[in-house]
């Protein structure tokens, strides 16, 4: 009895030893002494002890942290510039066999990445343009893991650190900026102002009369005002233009 015993419990020691339980966001690349057999899950499968073994490789999006980079900008401009990156495997067997840690790889070339792409564009396209770099790392990321399994879903700048004196040069930059615009808003006002006032005299001395009614609609504005004690003699049009005839007589 004690001999039919001993096979069977080493059988089901064995059978309980080579079940394996995969949720449905992991998979099992599975080596058969050594090759590569495949990739099994989720759920259960088998394998066998020291025949065949199994390495987990978990599907969902994984995030990285880039860390702070220094970065040289285009125009010689010292930055820190730190990043967050996205990616998921999707190709376990690749993940495993092609490279040996991808999750260490994927940082170390997030990193240089980050350096790379940042270091071609100046200091103002980094401030003002991130959504572009953001597609332009995570274009380069995706091409080079993709032969890892790996696929980048989205690269994010976090942060562009300066130092003080470039931030004090940035607000005088932005001061200079907000006074240069003043001064060529002031000129256009006055542009316009002038080009209205000239259509209004020409309107006027093609009729005088226009020049009588604004001169009775000032007095009529000053008469209006609180407090004003401006007394006014009222003198004819006509009278202008004896003035006129007689100097060109003298």
């Amino acid at each position: 009895m004690i001999a039919y015993l001993v096979p069977l419990a080493l059988v089901l020691g064995l059978l309980v030893m080579s079940i394996r339980i995969l949720p449905e966001y992991e998979r099992g690349v599975i080596f058969f002494l050594g090759r590569f057999q495949g990739v099994k899950g989720p759920g259960l499968i088998i394998v066998i002890p020291g025949i065949q073994q199994m390495v987990r490789v978990d599907l969902r999006i994984i995030t990285l942290d880039v860390p702070s980079q220094d970065v040289i900008s285009q125009d010689n401009v010292t930055v820190r510039v730190n990043a967050v990156l996205y990616f998921r495997v999707i190709d376990p067997a690749k993940a495993i066999i092609q490279v040996e840690d991808y999750y260490a790889a994927t940082s170390q070339l997030a990193q240089t990445t980050l350096r790379s792409v940042l270091g071609k564009h100046d200091l103002d396209e980094m401030l003002s343009e991130r959504d572009k770099l953001n597609q332009d790392i995570q274009d380069i990321l995706d091409a080079q893991t993709d032969a890892w399994g790996i696929k980048v879903t989205n690269v994010e700048i976090k942060h562009v650190d300066l130092n003080e004196s470039m931030i004090r040069a940035i607000a005088r930059q932005a001061e200079a900026e907000r006074e240069r615009r003043a001064k060529v808003i002031h000129a256009e006002g006055e542009l316009q102002a002038a080009e209205k006032l000239s259509e209004a005299a020409q309107i006027i001395s093609q009729n005088p009369t226009a020049l009588q009614l604004r001169y009775l609609q000032t007095m009529s504005d000053m008469s209006t005002k609180t407090g004003s004690s401006t007394v006014f003699f009222p003198l004819p049009m006509e009278l202008g233009d004896i003035f006129k005839v007689l100097g060109k007589k003298s």
